[in-house]
């Protein structure tokens, strides 16, 4: 068990890391050849080209020669704490800057009950000597515990109080919180640009109809049902090719997709051979004496010798025939339509009614919902059926059990190296290096938080891979339901399972030689003591690994292998860069495992909020400068993630507040236990009570909103031609340079047919006999029907 100096020299250690870290950043940043690692947010904004450095010409390349930029290499502190949020969120967006506030949250939370806890608790848990009489293994840190206090005593009022005042100050806070995130989220959508999103709905699980395509379904519903606003919609296939088709019914633009595996091959195909075209081009142009040439065998090391140019423009010239003609293959290909949809509408308020309202008698089909902004659709998982859903997400639930507690092994195995009489005893022949004071200090204080994150590194890629094999078709759904299980996996094998096997290992002497009885009690006592495992976890991993995120070291390396031997062009050197994200699937679920230590913990064993508090203060100055500089956010999803940050923190107070029954029922604190049965009802309700009051927010848009933005729109941009704003919106990135688009301008919106033409023989949703029948015209000859005069 670490002692008080195992935990100094973890401590020293690393806070050494952490420092080095800052260092080697503070140096790395200012060299003009690191200027795209450290700043690429700059770049990607078109707001920086080059450092501005002092010396010769060619060492000014790679080295900054200004002595005075090194006399300020922590300015990058302050400058990060200056941005105001409003400019922050104009320049990163609200998901980033909301993200910042779960730090600030966390320091808003524990700073006043490390205060308290530390005035009050410590002093009644230090008077006490009931750890010395227990015969448990203990540490000096112990003393300050919960397991300190005589069973029995009075002194639990105090934890009891505590406890309390504790609660009610973590519940003020966090709906404070809500209530500013929703006002900003409110605002955000009320002040913000217009997006396709605002406009478009997904429509999804299509019912089947014998007389009608897929296409033509969707169109003839949403004429009918949605007439005054039904604008276009695109239907969606196994891939993501799209084609547009002008349909002249209400100005409808109809986008079919296409199963093609093989356009899509053949774009990346071209993709490349224009960078390499555009290198020798650029080469040409800095020698136009000499003409570039290659030899067209493998890898350039044999073959006839060419002119490097018309290699290259011949081959991109033949890829582009390729596209073309596989573009018309396809395009003829009606069975890989799915039965989805994303239909566009003429307002906010026409979309808003749509994706909050049920479309159908039978609630199973016309299931609508918001669409994700375009950059944040998951285009891969557009193809999975919706019936299909439900089987895939039931596999990954399964899988993701058997990960759970398969994961308890190594665990066990970290727990083990907390333990040096463990590996004493099966592996003797260490006991005389193991029993030297600074490896023991060192094994003990350091070596179990490290083990715990290297077997913790290749966990998030796993979730995620579930997450996109259970269908979420846009990257937020994907990464907040990544998160919602890495969470859940921390807390059953990071905290309860380090508490579980790390008790039984310390305590196995005294659980062999006591009653069956007293098993409970020992628990009960034991589990304060593994604050001193979470302690150094916390420095390992809320330390040292915060300094490191700062220093990207593996963005580092890959960038400068990248630009010596793969960059070729301009572009390369954009993609090379690398900006990254905040990564909210693995931050925010780390996050949330420090807000239950801490609540946990603050009655417990207070010792352990310092941590705490210097981990929140230390990544929000770090992850406000990345935010700054460096992230390039993949989406904005307007905070909608705030929900689940909120309902993860009452969740880790009431395991708090049940850990601390149990805690107390132990220690035959029968007068003041029963009080607390209290606390887990009182923080239901206040969740009850922020959901209903504060969650509709991040589900719905309100039609208030939605109408006062429509009107405001209108009295600002009269002629606003909105097919063409989105008509291409949610077409594929990779073909959106190949797709032709229909540029003709709708000046007449408001123009809403009378009649719905039909080719079904069925009108189940037609609410009155059609004047043509229905099925007796062709496609063709309702678009002619409907034009005429």
């Amino acid at each position: 068990m670490a002692t008080l100096n195992d935990i100094g020299v973890a401590a020293a250690i690393n806070i050494l890391t952490a420092l080095a870290f800052f260092l080697a950043f503070a140096m790395l940043r200012i060299q003009p050849v690191n200027d795209r690692v450290y700043f690429p947010k700059w770049y990607i904004k078109g707001l920086r080209s080059s450092p501005l450095v002092n010396g010769s010409a060619f060492a000014s390349k790679f080295v900054n020669l200004d002595l005075r930029s090194y006399t300020r290499f922590l300015n990058w502190m302050p400058a990060a704490l200056q941005m105001p949020e409003p400019e922050l969120i104009d320049h990163a967006g609200l998901d980033s800057a909301v993200y910042l506030r779960i730090y600030l949250l966390g320091l808003k939370i524990f700073g006043p009950i490390a205060l308290t806890a530390f005035t009050v608790m410590i002093p009644v848990n230090w008077s006490n000597n009931t750890l010395e009489h227990s015969g448990l293994t203990y540490s000096d840190i112990d003393k300050l515990s919960i397991s300190n206090i005589p069973i029995g005593s009075h002194k639990f009022w105090t934890h009891l109080v505590l406890a309390y005042g504790f609660t009610f100050w973590t519940c003020y806070v966090l709906k404070r919180e809500y209530e500013i995130v929703a006002a900003m989220r409110l605002h955000f959508l009320a002040s913000d640009q217009r997006r396709p999103d605002q406009f478009t709905v997904l429509a999804r699980n299509v019912p089947p109809d014998p007389d009608e395509s897929v296409t033509e379904l969707v169109q003839h519903f949403f004429l009918v049902n949605h007439p005054h606003h039904y604008l276009s919609h695109q239907v969606w296939s196994l891939t993501s090719t799209l084609k547009i088709i002008p349909s002249s019914i209400t100005f409808s633009l109809l986008q079919l997709v296409y199963n093609a595996n093989k356009l899509s091959e053949l774009v990346n195909e071209k993709k490349k051979i224009q960078n390499w075209l555009d290198f020798y081009q650029n080469k040409y142009k800095r020698n136009p004496l000499k003409r570039p040439s290659l030899k067209t065998g493998f890898l350039g090391l044999w073959g006839n010798r060419v002119d490097a140019i018309d290699f290259y423009t011949s081959f991109v010239e033949r890829l582009s025939r390729d596209i073309c003609g596989e573009r018309e293959k396809v395009s003829s290909n009606t069975k890989s339509i799915m039965p989805a949809a994303f239909v566009s509408f003429k307002t906010r308020w026409g979309a808003a009614v749509c994706a909050q309202t049920q479309q159908s008698r039978n609630p199973t089909t016309w299931l609508t919902e918001w669409a994700p902004e375009p950059r944040d659709v998951y285009w891969e998982n557009l193809a999975i059926p919706f019936v299909f859903l439900t089987i895939r997400r039931l596999i990954a639930a399964i899988a993701f059990f058997f990960l759970t507690f398969f994961f308890m092994i190594p665990i066990a195995i970290v727990q083990s190296l907390a333990n040096i009489e463990s590996i004493e005893k099966a592996l003797p022949f260490l006991k005389p290096i193991i029993e030297v004071k600074f490896i023991k200090s060192f094994i003990q204080g350091f070596l179990p938080g490290i083990a715990l994150k290297i077997f913790l590194l290749f966990l998030p890629t796993i979730l995620m891979m579930m997450s996109k094999f259970e269908g979420f078709i846009s990257l937020s759904a994907l990464e907040r339901r990544s998160a919602s299980r890495y969470y859940f996996f921390q807390f059953i094998n990071v905290f309860l399972g380090s508490i579980i096997t790390g008790t039984a290992f310390q305590q196995l002497n005294h659980f062999i030689h006591q009653s069956t009885s007293q098993i409970p009690k020992t628990i009960g006592v034991s589990i304060p003591m593994k604050a001193t495992f979470f302690i150094t976890y916390i420095m390992v991993d809320g330390w040292a690994g915060v300094a490191g995120e700062i220093l990207r070291l593996k963005p580092l390396i890959i960038y400068h292998l990248k630009n010596s031997f793969l960059v070729k062009t301009e572009k390369d050197r954009e993609e090379a860069m690398d900006p990254g994200t905040i990564g909210f699937n693995t931050g925010e679920p780390q996050i949330q495992l420090y807000f239950l230590l801490g609540l946990v913990y603050a009655v417990v064993t207070p010792i352990l909020l310092p941590f705490i508090i210097v981990f929140f203060a230390l990544a929000y100055v770090v992850y406000r400068h990345q935010i700054i500089n460096v992230y390039h956010q993949e989406y904005e999803s307007a905070a909608a993630f705030w929900p689940d940050v909120h309902v993860r923190v009452v969740a880790a107070l009431i395991v708090s507040q049940l850990l601390l029954m149990g805690l107390l029922s132990t220690k035959e604190a029968s007068q003041s236990t029963p009080l607390l049965i209290t606390l887990p009802v009182l923080t239901i309700c206040f969740h009850r009570f922020c959901k209903g009051r504060y969650e509709p927010a991040f589900v719905r848009y309100p039609l208030q909103e939605a109408m006062m933005k429509d009107t405001l729109e209108r009295a600002k941009e009269a002629n606003l031609n909105l097919k063409g704003f989105l008509q291409n919106a949610y077409i594929h990135p990779v073909f959106k340079s190949a797709d032709e688009s229909d540029s003709e301008s709708e000046s007449e919106w408001e123009r809403s047919p009378a009649l719905v033409a039909t080719k079904r023989t069925s009108k189940r949703f037609t609410p009155m006999p059609s004047k043509d029948g229905g099925s007796v015209l062709s496609l063709d000859q309702v678009n002619d029907e409907c034009l005429k005069p």
